[in-house]
């Protein structure tokens, strides 16, 4: 009995302390696509230059957490889960700072991947200690809890960026981190984890995800449920103001209003998709739910918003975000999908290919595609694409809501 309580005890402060840090994660992380176009023109760009050097921009800050996906992964399981929640956050932490301090797009880019690195080893480390610490009967809902008020990072950043200037708001992220160092020293490391680090087998191999087909099917499929989230979030909502003038809309469209509401709802979602999952005990019948919702909202926002307003752009933002609003069961299946010496790096980087694909496959699609045809064209098409990906992937993955996560990748 004693050893139970203890238990509850710890994952309580585990779940607090990786929502928190999450939040922090994500204020830092969409930071840049809120506060994008005025920080770009108090360089003196133009907007059409704000708009191309900020596509340039958000592209290396997606390589970086494509890059520190990997290594932070692989950290997470030769050195503990710990090691990541302090070491990333302490690199994100300085980058924002020093985020502060840029004074040409070309600095703006060099550290925008370099927090790029530092932000991509939050999430996965965090998930991972948590769905490790945590029945699995109750794992979804612990999961979605950290996710859900971690996502309420982005309404925190949209509200600073309407009260500070845009280099304060940078300190305010960086400081935060650093302040969450302090709360971090009361988190143990996983006891799954501790097990495993006596045992002679491989730990945190990167290569070992592609060594075996079986492994790398799993992989594959966990990385490509979670493209529409980045679809919706990095070109949909991002240049929702390039898409409202492109659709007619004469109202000016904020982008970062708009990321705003869309997070607003995300949160939401990703506390309720835990629930859902939690009734249907099933991880995909939750997905595929919110999958149509998602289908329901893009569809809507190419039919219905032709010479509309600012105010229906910004409702469908956020009804597309209550839709993508599965990130905590997209990144808990990634988790439970692989073994505990492999477990950190498998959660870790499925997310954060996930935001590299942004980067290296759904924004040159995009811009692929309306080169073919026109802005609003091309963003429908790279949508059917993108969802058609995902939902077969959906359908392939294996189920995992009573998965047992003692278990070792051989």
């Amino acid at each position: 009995m004693t050893l139970q309580k203890n238990k509850h005890a710890l994952f309580n402060i585990a779940v607090i302390v990786a929502a928190l840090g999450y939040f922090v994660d994500i204020y830092d992380l969409l930071l840049f696509s809120i506060i994008r176009i005025p920080s770009l023109k108090s360089f003196g760009l133009t907007t059409d230059q704000a708009k191309l050097t900020g596509e340039n921009i958000l592209t290396w800050q997606m390589i970086g957490l494509l890059i520190g996906g990997i290594i932070w992964g692989m950290m997470g399981d030769k050195k503990g889960r710990l090691s990541v929640l302090f070491g990333s956050i302490i690199l994100y932490s300085l980058a924002n700072i020093a985020n502060g301090f840029v004074q040409t797009e070309m600095q703006y880019a060099l550290v925008r991947f370099i927090a790029g690195v530092g932000l991509a080893g939050e999430l996965g480390a965090g998930i991972t200690l948590v769905s490790e610490l945590t029945p699995k009967e109750k794992r979804g809902l612990a999961t979605s809890l950290v996710a859900g008020i971690g996502l309420t990072g982005a309404v925190f950043a949209f509200l600073m960026k309407y009260n500070f200037y845009w280099r304060t708001c940078y300190f305010i992220g960086g400081g935060l981190g650093i302040l969450l160092l302090l709360l971090r020293i009361s988190v143990a490391e996983s006891g799954m984890y501790n097990q495993v680090k006596k045992m002679s087998v491989q730990k945190g191999d990167f290569t070992m995800l592609f060594s075996n087909g079986d492994r790398f099917k799993r992989y594959i499929k966990s990385i490509l449920i979670g493209l529409p989230t980045w679809y919706v979030i990095g070109v949909l909502i991002t240049f929702s103001n390039d898409f409202g003038a492109a659709m007619g809309i004469k109202e000016d469209i904020d982008p970062g209003k708009a990321i705003m509401y869309a997070y607003a709802a995300i949160s939401v979602g990703d506390v309720l998709v835990g629930f859902v999952s939690q009734w249907l005990k099933s991880r995909k019948k939750a997905l595929y739910i919110f999958y149509a919702i998602t289908a329901i909202f893009i569809i809507l926002f190419f039919t219905t918003l032709h010479n509309g307003s600012a105010t229906a752009m910004y409702i469908i933002c956020a009804g597309m975000g209550f839709g993508t609003g599965f990130w905590a069961i997209f990144v808990t299946i990634g988790a439970e999908q692989f073994g505990t010496n492999l477990r950190a790096t498998a959660a870790t980087t499925i997310p954060n290919m996930v935001r590299g694909t942004l980067a290296i496959f759904i924004l040159p699609l995009f811009k692929w595609m309306r080169s073919l045809t026109d802005y609003v064209t091309g963003g429908w098409i790279t949508g059917i694409i993108i969802m058609a990906i995902g939902t077969v992937a959906v359908i392939m993955i294996k189920e995992t809501f009573q998965q047992d996560l003692e278990f070792v990748e051989e």
